[in-house]
């Protein structure tokens, strides 16, 4: 078994060798949530990753052609970035509108909604938005002028069975399946995601990863499930004629466990039934971006360019997988056999190798699209906003009225409670990570008695007071709070977007069975049985476990750029963002039992509701929006909804499925370009 390793930075050495005082721990954790620079802040990352990567640059080279590649997909047009090509996340309006399939009754039973209101296909409005109106805005108990539970999310893939690859094709034999969701007319039109697409840049810093954060911080080589999943193995081979299964532990590596999830989703890319084994066996054999325009000035594809201007000259994927990792995890000359329904079987490479029959490299595909992803990932990082110039000591990089939003994001408007720190999030590597200690001399932080080290406590799991009654002020004025204690997944939330039982986030099982919130597993003292830290503090039975309907609080970076906001995509300003803040949440009363008491009637005025808009465009890195190095790109087609005829119904081709239109994002290079445009509604 490969060891868990620890989160590795430049320049930084990560240990638990530090003085036990409370000197050390409590400027560490006062210090982690300080708002300044993300120039800071290193970028984390797995110590061992040499174990399996030889070179990074190759690496890098090879997940960003993968993140960008259109033959991934089972339909051979639907990459990692036809949801994350806008600042890392998604701006179509047409057929981006899912039902609560989520949702759970009151036992906790699948409960899905499964009709999509106004029918599949449709264009979002602004009148749409926010999902729950009211007359006034200000107020969460004012009158409900419309609601939804629907949610906008991204859309993927048709519903269809996986029947095989054709060689050297990235288009797969897929067997259509009706739909009863995404139809119109009885045909079948692309599913949509159950949440909205959070941008990938600076997800690097997160220490789980989706919205309800099942995409461990621990990498296990197969499925984002980490070490919950007791039966993840890829093979390895010391030589060519020796091949054993082992399991991986790469830890620091959520972006790996994120990656290896949507490629396998059948609303998001794949045909039902398809394995990683088959997507590598398809993909190993495809020349690298072979669809796609590639940028001569491209800041890491660019060299490769092939003549024709598509794709790159490498001749196939495993020529860049041979570059970028070490042979003991390709070059089995044996094959596996997984024909059988037991365990799959090393056998001798056969002849005419059956469906079910994967070659080395295949088999562990899913091992090097994880890490090459998570190596791509990892370089789009964006510490060049108004902000970071500010915090760097350039008074001029902020307006008045951006310092101004600055004070109230940190005071009046609670914001800081948890978009903390370099990141703006408080659910980073940074603040719920083990000890660590950084050689002497870095700036970052300078702490007592250490020489310039920097410490920090795990606080994956936290205990806090949440509210259970409105705060009431008492004779002199003073604000008090009745709650009740809990023990929540630190930078995990339910801040009342919607009612619990549409959605529990983190407080959903993972396919194992198993509490995706550590806090549950906490006090059914399982943390240790799944190779998770346990906190500084004991089981106390005051302290029940908060889990249901919370999620990742996300980093407010390029908020500018990500509209619309929330898990459920529900609001499309930020002056909507504000002012659901402002009213306390809209399910703030209905979900008291999981709600932080921070999550009240601010009182914000509109001069300083506006203040605080201000003050989050100062978060935007130029780079990010006009798309220079490192998030320059491919050119990429995106479906973007299908055409239809003036009856309404949805044209199709001649196997009598629908036609999808598709928007092109043109190829940019290193400088840069006018950008791609935001969310935008008529």
């Amino acid at each position: 078994m490969s060891s868990f390793g620890s989160c590795l930075a430049q320049g930084f050495v990560l240990s638990k060798e530090l003085p036990e005082t409370d000197e050390v721990i409590i400027a560490a954790g006062e210090q982690a949530k300080l708002l300044r620079s993300l120039k800071t802040l290193p970028v984390p990352g797995p110590m061992n990753l040499e174990e399996f990567v030889k070179d990074r640059r190759q690496a890098q080279i090879l997940g960003k052609a993968l993140f960008w590649d259109m033959q991934v997909g089972s339909d051979g047009v639907t990459s990692c970035a036809t949801c994350h090509f806008h600042a890392g996340a998604d701006t179509r309006v047409t057929n981006t509108l899912a039902p609560s399939l989520l949702r759970v009754d009151e036992s906790g039973h699948p409960a899905p909604v499964t009709v999509v209101d106004g029918g599949a296909n449709r264009t979002l409005k602004t009148s749409d938005f926010p999902f729950h109106r009211l007359s006034n805005p200000n107020d969460r108990h004012s009158q409900v002028l419309s609601d939804s539970a629907h949610i906008a999310g991204s859309q993927g893939v048709t519903k269809e069975r996986f029947g095989g690859v054709y060689p050297r094709r990235s288009e797969e034999v897929r067997d259509l399946v009706p739909d009863s969701a995404y139809q119109v007319g009885g045909v079948n039109t692309r599913r949509v995601a159950p949440r909205n697409t959070p941008s990938v840049i600076n997800a690097v810093y997160f220490l789980r990863n989706f919205w309800d954060g099942r995409a461990q911080d621990v990498f296990n080589g197969v499925n984002p499930f980490g070490t919950r999943d007791p039966n993840a193995f890829v093979i390895q081979a010391t030589t060519p004629d020796t091949m054993q299964e082992v399991q991986v532990r790469l830890r620091c590596s959520s972006l790996a466990s994120q990656a290896v999830g949507p490629p396998l989703s059948d609303v998001e890319m794949s045909a039902a039934g398809r394995s990683f084994a088959d997507i590598g066996k398809k993909v190993l054999a495809l020349r690298p971006l072979a669809k796609q325009t590639v940028h001569a000035e491209d800041s890491l594809l660019g060299e490769l360019l092939h003549p024709s201007g598509k794709g790159l000259s490498i001749q196939t994927y495993f020529d860049l997988v041979k570059a970028a990792f070490h042979p003991k995890w390709w070059q089995g000359m044996h094959w596996v056999d997984a024909t059988s329904t037991g365990a799959p079987a090393v056998v001798a490479a056969p002849a005419s190798p059956g469906a079910r029959q994967y070659n080395h490299a295949s088999w562990n595909f899913a091992l090097f699209f994880g890490i090459a992803i998570q190596m791509y990932e990892s370089t789009l990082v964006s510490n060049d906003a108004p902000f970071d110039r500010y915090a760097e000591g350039n008074d001029g990089a902020l307006t008045p009225q951006q310092k101004w939003g600055l004070n109230l994001f940190k005071g009046k408007a609670k914001c800081v409670s948890c978009h903390n720190g370099p990141e703006f999030s408080a659910a980073t590597v940074s603040k719920l990570n083990d000890l660590e200690i950084a050689v002497a001399g870095d700036p970052l932080i300078k702490l007592p008695g250490t020489r310039g080290a920097r410490a920090s406590v795990p606080e994956r799991i936290e205990r806090m007071v949440f509210a259970s009654l409105p705060p009431v002020a008492d004779a002199s004025g003073m604000v008090n709070t009745t709650g009740h204690h809990v023990v929540y997944d630190n930078g995990f939330y339910n801040i009342g977007v919607r009612p619990t039982h549409e959605d529990l986030g983190v407080g959903a099982n993972d396919p194992f069975g198993n509490p995706l919130s550590e806090s549950r597993l906490f006090y059914a003292g399982r943390l240790q049985e799944l190779e998770l830290p346990l906190p500084i503090f004991a089981v106390d039975q005051h302290y029940a476990p908060s889990a249901d309907g919370s999620f990742k609080t996300p980093s407010l970076r390029n908020v500018e750029l990500t509209a619309p906001y929330f898990h459920n995509g529900g609001q499309l300003t930020l002056k909507q963002v504000v002012d659901f803040y402002n009213r306390g949440g809209d399910f703030r009363d209905n979900n008291i039992a999981d709600v932080p008491v921070d999550i009240t009637e601010l009182g914000l005025t509109p001069a300083e509701k506006e203040a605080i808009i201000a003050f989050l465009y100062s978060l935007t890195d130029p780079r990010v929006k006009y798309e220079r190095a490192p998030f320059d790109h491919p050119q990429l087609l995106v479906p973007n909804g299908h055409p239809v005829n003036a009856d309404g119904s949805v044209q199709t081709d001649a196997r009598g499925q629908a036609l999808t239109i598709f928007q092109e994002i043109p190829a940019v290079g290193r400088k840069g370009g006018p950008g791609t445009p935001n969310f935008t509604t008529k």
